[in-house]
């Protein structure tokens, strides 16, 4: 059984402190895909293995997703993707050079549904299960761990094999309205069930990814993506919560998920967030494009933007999305080097 986090809990690492709204001596700093290919160590690690090839090999996932703790980050998240979990359910991806992740057999009946099961059995996703132990193991309780999942819309649109292009998933939505919906509850039941597994073997943190329900309407939105987000919050709990939503224009809808960490992107006023939701605490918003294709000043003028409006506390500073493989290692270096000095320095 899970448990909501306790309100008066401690812990010894900062980002937790941050994350339940404790008073913290800095912001924390993490990045999505923090370990990958913009890492000269990381890809030395990998050594060309095919993605998933690569991350079921759990000797080389760890070395992968502990990469970045060498650059200071204040947590590790581990390296998976979120079609682990689909693939658990029954449906087989591989991920195709400049295209993503691709079905083996994309879900376009209800026959096709049957083949994905809504409660996997935690051996399915063993390789999982085994990295977070791992990386446990190597970490000590020096830094927390993430772990993370698709929210059904994201992961449904990958399923259908339409991915981020939206127009083709609206089209599939309204041509097969029973299967996108009983996809998604599938999804949605699945999800809770493998973040409370993972929870149980000692996650101290989950993200929940919902890449591109920021492209939905209002009313999208409201059908496909919140009642989700609130559902899987509501089930999977007994640690603190973030929810990632690729530059979402609906941010009070965000708010009212039960998470506890909301993720701003460039779109987004850090410091108007936090004067409006004075009780949640805000992940981001540096802008990814400036740590890609700036200098390393540039970034650190970024960082420094970023930590003025964070104002210092309720507030974990991260990208508005993935760290680019073309990023340079010395921009990744200011980033973490610059929050570390706070602006004081």
């Amino acid at each position: 059984m899970s448990h909501p986090v306790a309100a008066h809990s401690s812990s010894p690492h900062l980002l937790i402190r941050a994350a339940r709204g404790e008073v913290v001596e800095r912001p924390p700093v993490w990045a999505m895909r923090q370990a990958g290919r913009w890492d000269p160590g990381f890809n030395a690690v990998r050594a060309g293995l095919p993605f998933f090839e690569f991350s079921e090999n759990v000797e080389r996932a760890t070395l992968g997703t502990l990469c970045p703790k060498r650059y200071g980050v204040d947590a590790i998240i581990l390296f998976y993707d979120i079609t682990t979990l689909p693939l658990a359910m029954g449906l087989p991806f591989e991920l195709v050079k400049d295209t993503g992740p691709t079905p083996d057999r994309p879900i376009q009946t209800r026959e096709d549904l049957k083949r994905l099961t809504a409660e996997p059995h935690p051996d399915t996703y063993a390789h999982i299960r085994q990295l977070l132990k791992r990386v446990r193991e190597e970490l000590r309780g020096e830094l927390p761990v993430f772990v993370f999942a698709g929210s059904p819309f994201t992961v449904a649109a990958y399923c259908i094999g339409t991915g981020k292009h939206m127009d083709a998933t609206r089209r599939f939505a309204a041509e097969n309205p029973l299967v996108w919906e009983e996809l998604l509850e599938k999804l949605s039941v699945a999800t809770g069930g493998f973040l409370n597994t993972l929870i149980a073997d000692g996650a101290d943190i989950y993200q929940l990814f919902d890449s591109w329900a920021g492209m939905l309407t209002e009313a999208e939105y409201d059908r496909w993506a919140q009642p989700y987000h609130e559902t899987i919050f509501r089930t999977a709990t007994g640690v603190p919560r973030v929810l990632f939503v690729k530059e979402c224009p609906y941010l009070e809808r965000m708010t009212r998920t039960g998470a506890e960490v909301i993720s701003l992107g460039t779109s987004h006023n850090l410091a108007a967030a936090r004067q409006a939701y004075p009780h949640l605490v805000f992940q981001g918003n540096v802008d990814e494009t400036i740590l890609r294709t700036g200098t390393p000043d540039a970034v650190e003028a970024e960082v420094r933007r970023c930590l003025r409006e964070g104002g210092g506390q309720r507030h974990i500073v991260n990208l508005n999305h993935g760290v680019g493989k073309e990023t340079p290692v010395a921009n990744f270096e200011a980033y973490i080097r610059t929050v570390k000095q706070g602006l004081g320095a």
